[in-house]
């Protein structure tokens, strides 16, 4: 098959955990992408879906039970459909855990104890077992047993308010480009899972594994939640204070991100140079952090703004209006060219600097068809597909995006049937709805 041609069946895995068997229990967004993540590096992954089907699978759907988003999110999968509230449905998922390395979990801490999913039931059952827990909050202290999602941790850990966007109202606005603390959990999962059968192959011992969103978020923000007694003397203790003062007083959120804001004003010799300008046709975003990319966009805009000067100092009040006035010079001079053209001499004169794309268009971008980013398969229910490949490349042990995701019901009696159960045993569970196949 010529390479970039679609794959109507699943392809053969090439990545470096081919041959390892991975149980998923995943929802929403971190379990399934860490799935996906596992998947691409050649590990067989089975998901485990209620007989209803995992919500998501219905999320914004053309055709049910098969939506685009839920497709992105469970890529290289097979399903295994089981009534987890039975008896015979939990009993029939510790038959089968032996004969799988990995188990993969994202249900709100308690309800894998509910299921007799947990760790200490299932390494029981396989003492080797790899076991890689996401939760919310993590798995002990006061706030463990709630209920956890993107939105939530950017609210709890900061990352929203370090933000600073607010709705028109001025309520909080939280990041929707994409769920950051759900996807580098799962990056983070996915680190965690190869590491263990590292050491599992060295010693024999499996172990558990504990992410959470609350961890991921700290992570992100590492520079902003750390402590540093001078730092904080001068900076942080001062703008928390006047903050807290403003909630004491029952003053609106918006204000409170304007107290946080305004410290940044001392970060003013990026803050015109790293940023976005419309241009004579779409927009540009500029990266320039060093006073070399700086002196570069200056000798392209022909301007000379005193950020950079020795004697410059951003926390004088008198700056805003002069921050001000340069914007706006920078976005007159930047209208009279395309953003395309504008590129071209930024990159000339060693800019970091990109037009602002749309999300839609980068499947058909040339540098990313260049790099091979995008994988064509084909789905046996929607069709023919081009989906994002995998987060890495490797020269020996390349991964792959080997399978579609998986059709509901579609893999439930193969996936037993390789677990050891015989056509009768599968049978009966399906009449006993313990289990679902396809009609």
């Amino acid at each position: 098959m010529a390479e970039g041609e679609a794959h109507p069946e699943p392809i053969e895995p090439t990545g470096p955990l081919a041959g390892i068997r991975v149980l998923e229990f995943s929802v929403i967004v971190a379990g399934p992408i860490a799935g996906v993540h596992l998947s691409d590096m050649g590990a067989d992954v089975v998901k485990v879906e209620p007989p209803t089907g995992e919500d998501r699978r219905n999320t914004m759907a053309v055709v049910p039970n098969e939506g685009k988003y839920f497709q992105s999110l469970n890529r290289g999968k097979r399903a295994l459909i089981v009534d987890l509230k039975s008896g015979a449905g939990r009993a029939l998922i510790q038959r089968i855990v032996p004969t799988f390395d990995v188990v993969l979990i994202n249900y709100r801490q308690g309800v894998a104890e509910r299921l007799g999913i947990d760790y200490e039931t299932l390494s029981a059952i396989k003492p080797d077992l790899i076991y890689a827990s996401i939760t919310g909050f993590g798995d002990h202290g006061p706030e463990a047993g709630r209920a956890g999602s993107d939105i939530v941790a950017q609210a709890y850990t900061g990352m929203m308010a370090t933000e600073g966007k607010v709705e028109d109202n001025g309520a909080p606005k939280f990041i929707q480009s994409s769920p950051y603390a759900d996807r580098a959990t799962s990056l983070a999962i996915g680190m965690g899972v190869a590491s263990a059968l590292y050491h599992r192959e060295r010693t024999g011992e499996g172990q558990r594994i504990d992410a959470s969103l609350l961890q991921t978020g700290l992570d992100l923000l590492g520079r902003h939640v750390m402590r540093e007694p001078v730092h904080d003397t001068v900076l942080r203790d001062p703008m928390l204070e006047e903050i807290n003062d403003l909630r004491s007083a029952g003053r609106p959120y918006s204000e409170a991100i304007d107290v946080r804001q305004d410290q940044f004003s001392r970060l003013a010799t990026q803050r015109l140079y790293y940023r976005g300008y419309h241009a004579k046709e779409g927009a540009v975003v500029l990266g320039a952090l060093t006073k070399a990319n700086r002196r570069g966009v200056r000798g392209v805009l022909g301007v000379m703004d005193p950020t950079d000067d020795e004697d410059f100092d951003a926390s004088v009040p008198s700056w805003g209006a002069e921050f001000e006035m340069w914007q706006n010079r920078v976005q007159e001079r930047m209208l009279e060219k395309t953003a395309e053209e504008w590129v071209a001499l930024f990159d000339e004169a060693g800019v970091p600097c990109s037009v602002v794309h749309f999300a839609e268009e980068m499947s058909d971008d040339p540098q990313v068809e260049a790099m091979g980013m995008m994988t064509e398969l084909v789905h046996p229910v929607t069709g023919p597909q081009r989906v994002v490949g995998p987060v890495l490349r490797m020269s020996k042990t390349p991964p792959n995006a080997h399978r579609h995701a998986p059709v509901f019901g579609a893999d439930s009696a193969e996936v037993l049937a390789e677990a050891g159960l015989s056509p009768e045993e599968i049978a009966a569970l399906e009449r006993d709805g313990v289990i679902v196949t396809p009609d």
